[in-house]
């Protein structure tokens, strides 16, 4: 795997020296940041070789290998037959000019087709420049649309921009990104785990037929339900892919939006009242966690593991009246915070859900996790209404709300049990990705508003046990860790980067 000073391509340089400590592989017994190198080989960007080798493979990219038939003439082949188990058909296909592509400045054939039932999706095929690579890309939130136009882990891949990969993504199955589809079981299950999978080989063979040849490798590219779209593949279909690259998965999918939005949601509206705090507290709020936390001038904390900042250290006197130059927490706030840093937990103080929001990512919850005003609502009841409504039981419970949510070892069970193996990409067995060549780069954000960063950690440690150590996962697999850093990007930290270099190296 390529080192930080390889594959990271960050928007600022003045943060180096602190993200070649944090942005480093996650080691030890517990989950915390290891100690990385600062020197300057991990603090150079780009070096005079690397540099070398862009150009290189920007000039090496102009030609490629040319299509075998006309786009229109996809539109008239009979392919339902082709990859068996798997009947799908090309509805249109069009000439897209290299200006209109937001992929990068090349012209494609854009495909579009249904595979049974109705999993609708796109392929871009490049006219020039193609190099036997397909990048698939995941989607994000529950999906419900088609969205080719960008890799989220691949800014300013030479290859991608000059038309190497031939690109696919579907819509997993539905139309609309709410959860009402699940109340049905065939498009529950497409969008859980077999969408990808039924893609894979239909693009694979649109791929072969417009080039007359197949692809060589094959990637996948995702963040948030795209990198729970990414762990699914690692994990039950290991020969689908060559290279994945995972950000900030949802894959403990089920009691995320459960447990944890509810719980953030719970915390914010105590008893089922106005939010305790809101967007407008959120600036003061994260001046006073900066300091508490002893940050550097930057503002970023690179390791937010370890600080233990108490909200109740900065609780108002008796007659005080918080200011911004004065800034102090109410005690109904105090509670709020306390809960936010603690993540859900059940009555034996189990977490149930494996993270909680780290401090210094509180700039990043406007909207999520606090509303515009004390009377609004947050994404995080939103989140939890789709999926207790529709996508954990089975049938309907359409009166269900945050509110219903209990924390305990019980209700745990009855939530995650109906669901074992439907939504849940969890396994830390990787063996059989191992053993196909495969390799994962996963990344997350610290300051991650919607899917705590402490969840991949965790999931990243479990795969380290399960393949035998460290050495044994490093040679395959790497998690990385992103200071600052919100939902996807976003943040405080340098969040633009090129993983799908790497991936390809």
């Amino acid at each position: 795997m390529a080192t930080l000073s390889r594959w990271c391509r960050w928007k600022s340089a003045a943060f180096m020296a602190t993200l070649a400590t944090a942005l480093t592989l996650v080691t030890g017994v517990s989950v915390a940041l290891a100690a990385g190198a600062t020197g300057g080989a991990q603090a150079s960007i780009v070096s005079a070789t690397s540099a070398t080798k862009v150009a290189a493979t920007t000039s090496a990219t102009s030609s490629g290998i040319a299509p075998a038939m006309s786009c229109a003439g996809l539109t008239s082949l009979d392919l339902a037959a082709v990859v068996p188990g798997v009947p799908f058909e090309i509805t249109s296909a069009a000439e897209l000019a290299a200006g209109s592509n937001m992929l990068g400045n090349w012209a494609a054939c854009d495909v579009k087709g249904v595979i049974a039932p109705q999993i609708h999706f796109e392929v871009k095929l490049p006219e020039t420049g193609w190099k036997a690579n397909y990048l698939q890309v995941g989607c994000g939130g529950l999906c419900g649309n088609v969205n080719v136009s960008s890799a989220p882990a691949s800014a300013g891949c030479v290859p991608l921009t000059n038309g190497a990969f031939a690109v696919a993504s579907s819509d997993e199955g539905h139309y609309q990104g709410g959860g009402l589809f699940s109340a049905d079981p065939t498009l529950r299950a497409d969008f859980g785990y077999k969408s990808d999978h039924l893609l894979a080989p239909a693009a694979k063979a649109v791929i072969k037929q417009y080039y007359g040849q197949a692809a060589t490798h094959a990637y996948f590219d995702g963040c948030s339900q795209g990198g729970h779209q990414a762990l699914t593949e690692a994990q039950r279909y290991p020969t689908d892919f060559d290279g994945i690259i995972a950000g900030a998965p949802a894959n403990n999918f089920t009691a995320l939006n459960t447990f944890s939005h509810a719980w953030t949601a719970q915390s914010v509206y105590l008893g089922g009242g106005p939010a305790t705090i809101a967007n407008a507290d959120l600036a003061d709020l994260h001046a006073a966690v900066l300091k508490g936390c002893g940050a550097p001038a930057d503002g970023i904390i690179a390791d937010p593991l370890s600080c233990t900042w108490d909200p109740a250290t900065i609780r108002c006197a008796a007659g005080q009246t918080s200011t911004s130059e004065d800034y102090c927490l109410t005690a109904d706030q105090v509670t709020t915070l306390r809960g936010i840093y603690t993540g859900p937990t059940d009555e034996n103080g189990k977490l149930l859900y494996p993270g909680y929001q780290l401090r210094g990512s509180e700039l990043n919850w406007a909207g999520i996790i606090t509303p515009a005003t004390a009377t609004g609502a947050s994404g995080d009841i939103s989140f939890v209404r789709e999926t207790l409504r529709y996508q954990v039981f089975d049938s309907p419970q359409p009166t269900l709300t945050y509110k219903d949510v209990k924390f305990t070892a019980a209700y745990y069970k009855t939530v995650m049990a109906p669901n074992e193996g439907m939504y849940d990409a969890t396994d830390p067995d990787l063996k059989a990705f191992k053993a196909a060549g495969g390799k994962l780069i996963l990344w997350h954000g610290l300051g991650d508003q919607h899917i705590p960063a402490v969840g991949t950690m965790a999931y990243y440690k479990a795969v380290e046990k399960d393949m035998g150590g460290s050495a044994a996962t490093e040679s395959f697999a790497r998690l990385f860790l992103l200071p600052g850093v919100a939902h996807c990007g976003g943040g405080q930290g340098p969040d633009t980067f090129d993983a799908l270099t790497a991936m390809t190296d």
